[in-house]
């Protein structure tokens, strides 16, 4: 009990006092005397966003960073495309396979909130999804208005009952 006690009145110290009060040296502490402080440590996240252009990645490596995750085809279409500041890009359309075997989006982008949108093709590598929406985490805005018109040519539609994977997004 008591050594319940005094763990929460360090929890409550480290809590309340200033970050560079707290002393970053462990000493060893006799019987009796009072145990030294714990050591607060930061968790280091992997950079895998759209800000890593002094360390270039792959698309696929980047992709394999954000714990691809299984999605049914059939749930991606009609989601929204946001981009990094939740404005809607556009919708998803299709979910094509190129002759390469590379997995496509086809989102129908518009400058007004998604409407009215020429189809435009996105590598599934540069988004995530997050809830019941698609971010884009490595197109920004201006490479859709830039992307060419979406053309089927030799890509394959995939059913709605297949599953694919698609990264985790998270702001």
């Amino acid at each position: 009990m008591i050594c319940a006690n005094r763990m929460w009145i360090v929890a409550l110290a480290l809590a309340l006092a200033p970050a560079n009060s707290l002393s970053t040296e462990i000493r060893a502490s006799a019987p009796g005397e009072n145990a030294p402080l714990p050591m607060l440590a930061q968790a280091m996240v992997p950079p895998t966003g759209m800000m890593d252009a002094e360390h270039p990645m792959p698309m696929n490596e980047r992709m394999r960073k954000r714990f691809p995750q299984p999605v049914r085809v059939g749930d991606l279409i009609g989601l929204p495309v946001l981009n990094e500041n939740a404005s809607t890009l556009g919708h998803v359309r299709q979910v094509v396979r190129t002759p390469q075997g590379n997995i496509q989006l086809v989102v129908s982008y518009s400058r007004l909130w998604g409407w009215f949108g020429r189809p435009v093709a996105v590598p599934i590598e540069v988004v995530g999804i997050e809830g019941r929406q698609l971010v884009s985490l490595d197109m920004d805005s201006d490479e859709y208005a830039r992307a060419p018109t979406w053309q089927k040519n030799d890509a394959t539609e995939l059913p709605n009952d297949a599953t694919i994977r698609i990264a985790l997004a998270r702001n």
